[in-house]
């Protein structure tokens, strides 16, 4: 039996003639396609049941288990149903899987740059995930320069807030981080998960620079960055960014 692909290639070389797809290939291109599969991963994704689906589509809830199961093919219309109550287009059942998202970053590629809107920067930091696109958290090395002076630590210890959620793990030094009225001092093998979305701040209170990775977990797809202004020193953007 000829594939869809060799059918392709025989109307490229003479598109006059016509080359019938038979029964078996198309229900193997649709097969392949596992458009049930999707369907359902649709359906757990928004904690969807089979009735609650076929109440907004119109289809029984038998209908659809024997759809997800691949038992019974859709109709266009059927589909284009579905794909409307998970605002998706008809194309989404039928393009390739995508794959698996893996991205390694090579320490080489890395790009150090100091704390933003410093003049003595009392931090540097590499983003470890600047490869992904559309990523979900942001994670980051960060070095802390031990306080030279007053003026110094004052500016290290400038606020920044930003939606979501921030791990920090502590590698080498010590660290002082501060949020709202939460005060730690952390040591290697440390590890703080906390609201960053209160106004935080990070000093190296060792005489060698403390090192840490930290993570920024989104809220929202983008996070929206909202600078605090202290007494010690005008606003500044959160420092990660």
């Amino acid at each position: 039996m000829m594939s869809v692909a060799g059918a392709a290639r025989r109307l490229d070389a003479d598109p006059e003639q016509a080359v019938p797809v038979g029964e078996e290939t198309a229900e193997r291109f649709i097969e392949e396609k596992r458009i049930g599969e999707r369907i359902k991963r649709l359906r757990l994704k928004k904690s969807m049941g089979l009735v609650e689906l076929g109440r907004q589509t119109g289809l029984s809830a038998s209908f659809l288990s024997q759809l997800e199961t691949g038992r019974v093919v859709p109709t266009l219309r059927n589909l284009a149903r579905i794909a409307m109550v998970f605002s998706k287009d008809l194309a989404h059942f039928f393009e390739n899987d995508p794959q698996p998202l893996f991205r390694v970053h090579r320490r080489r590629e890395r790009v150090r740059l100091p704390q933003t809107g410093a003049d003595h920067p009392a931090y540097f930091f590499e983003s470890l995930g600047f490869m992904v696109p559309d990523r979900q958290m942001d994670p980051y090395f960060a070095q802390f320069l031990p306080a030279e002076d007053e003026a110094a630590r004052q500016e290290a210890i400038r606020t920044h807030v930003h939606a979501g959620f921030e791990f920090l793990y502590v590698l080498d030094g010590r660290l002082e981080l501060r949020q709202g009225e939460n005060h730690a001092t952390l040591e290697p093998g440390d590890a703080v998960y906390f609201d960053s979305g209160t106004p935080h701040s990070y000093v190296c209170v060792s005489e060698k620079p403390a090192s840490a990775v930290i993570v920024a977990m989104h809220q929202t797809g983008t996070v929206q960055v909202k600078p605090v202004a202290t007494q010690a020193a005008p606003k500044a953007p959160h420092p990660m960014r």
